[in-house]
């Protein structure tokens, strides 16, 4: 079963080629389930709870009123790529809360897309959400853990771009076993934990 788990593991990686994911694994506790963050696009790979879209929705509109998708961006750059919540939680969540008349909604005169305000009806709930926003919760040292990461990723693909451009075959050989390589020991980090 391990191994079944693993080959699958392998062919994922493999499919995707030599990029690196935009969003990395949560922690305990950290967000899943669909639409709830960034990972293929909403498909939930950690366990914990779901981050709560509509506190987050609220918080930010405390601060300025906004469109969904830069609701998106303010989300994704405040948790470090942490969690960046797909258009299928944010735009139901705002449906909702404009349904409630917990927030309005108003047309930009040149793009026709609609900005978000909070009401005199939500602005008791947006307050209360304002104090303890749902990224938050993402420490900053996870935060910053997960920058230190994508770094050292960026300049591994840097490196192996001018291997591949300029390097001689033996050159490309060897570079694609340290990829091997190192593809098994993240994954037998993976394992430790299991």
């Amino acid at each position: 079963m391990k191994f079944h788990r693993q080959h699958h593991a392998m062919h994922e990686a493999r499919m995707r080629g030599f990029g690196f994911p935009p969003f990395p694994p949560f922690p305990p506790g950290g967000p899943h389930g669909p639409g709830g963050h960034g990972w293929g696009g909403g498909r939930g790979r950690g366990r914990g709870r779901r981050p709560n879209v509509r506190g987050a929705v609220l918080a930010l509109l405390t601060e300025r009123p906004m469109h969904g998708y830069e609701m998106i961006q303010e989300i994704d750059s405040r948790t470090g790529g942490a969690w960046r919540p797909s258009p299928g939680s944010i735009y139901p969540t705002l449906q909702l809360l404009e349904d409630e008349g917990v927030i309005a909604a108003a047309e930009d005169s040149g793009g026709g897309r609609k900005r978000f305000t909070i009401t005199e009806a939500g602005s008791a709930e947006a307050a209360a959400a304002a104090q303890t926003p749902p990224w938050a919760e993402f420490a900053q040292g996870t935060v910053n853990s997960w920058h230190d990461i994508r770094d050292a990723g960026a300049q591994a693909m840097q490196a192996l771009r001018q291997v591949m451009m300029t390097g001689t075959d033996d050159q490309r050989e060897r570079a694609a076993q340290v990829l091997d390589e190192t593809r098994r020991k993240l994954y037998a980090i993976l394992a430790e934990s299991e």
